[in-house]
């Protein structure tokens, strides 16, 4: 089984070696997953989701009235956020190296050659804003191998539309949304963590919760602040 529809509504349903029903509901457009033990019957399925309707339908409403960021253009006078502070672009031509500075805790000053494109405009905050991350991710990193006890063998940065980040059990490797750059940096290390804890448990269980709280106490709180802001075009997990 892939999807069931009930009331017009799309449930993508997941079997997995668990043992409980989960059930979420994903950012920005309500999408609904089902994840279900293996040996879980279509129908039971299909009641229990009845049973949730109302649930699905709350959190899809909160969804409709979430904060949204309309489509960057990159322009001078736009809105721009980095750390969870927000910026005014200001665009400036010049034949000097093309970069992203901050000034006066107000203004993001763009330096690009005369000739540019929009293009062009976008790929130069995006690798700033992949600079300062790798600049900051390695020193959570070794906080937290310390606290939580894991070792972590290789980390990147990548651009992801579903998730905030990744994790790969097997090969101690773990991969951060580059759109965590404009989130405050509480977000990051939250992530970090989260991601950092599948080492000890590869599903989000009530174990897995259980060393969130131990570890990160108000992780959850982070999470919805994670979500306050929700960027165009994007459907992150978390």
């Amino acid at each position: 089984m892939n999807s069931i529809v009930i009331n017009d509504i799309e449930i993508e349903v997941i079997k997995k070696n668990i043992k409980n029903v989960h059930l979420s509901v994903h950012p920005p457009a309500g999408r609904v997953r089902l994840a279900a033990p293996e040996n879980m019957d279509e129908e039971a399925i299909r009641l229990f989701a009845i049973s949730k309707l109302s649930w699905i339908k709350k959190q899809r409403k909160e969804f409709d009235t979430q904060e949204r960021q309309s489509i960057r253009e990159f322009l001078s006078g736009e809105s721009h956020y980095f750390m969870g502070t927000r910026y005014l672009l200001n665009v400036i031509e010049s034949s000097e190296k093309q970069r992203v500075e901050l000034r006066n805790k107000k203004y993001m000053d763009l330096y690009v050659r005369p000739g540019h494109t929009i293009e062009k405009r976008e790929r130069i905050v995006s690798q700033w804003y992949r600079e300062e991350l790798k600049r900051l991710i390695p020193e959570y990193i070794e906080k937290w191998e310390d606290t939580i006890g894991v070792t972590v063998n290789e980390w990147g940065v990548k651009l992801m539309k579903t998730k905030w980040g990744t994790c790969n059990e097997q090969d101690k490797r773990i991969w951060i949304n580059l759109e965590l750059a404009k989130k405050n940096p509480r977000c990051l290390e939250y992530i970090i963590v989260h991601e950092m804890v599948h080492l000890l448990e590869r599903h989000h269980n009530d174990r897995f919760k259980a060393y969130m709280g131990e570890f990160l106490p108000n992780w959850k709180s982070i999470r919805d602040e994670l979500n306050e802001m929700i960027y165009e075009s994007s459907q992150w997990t978390y």
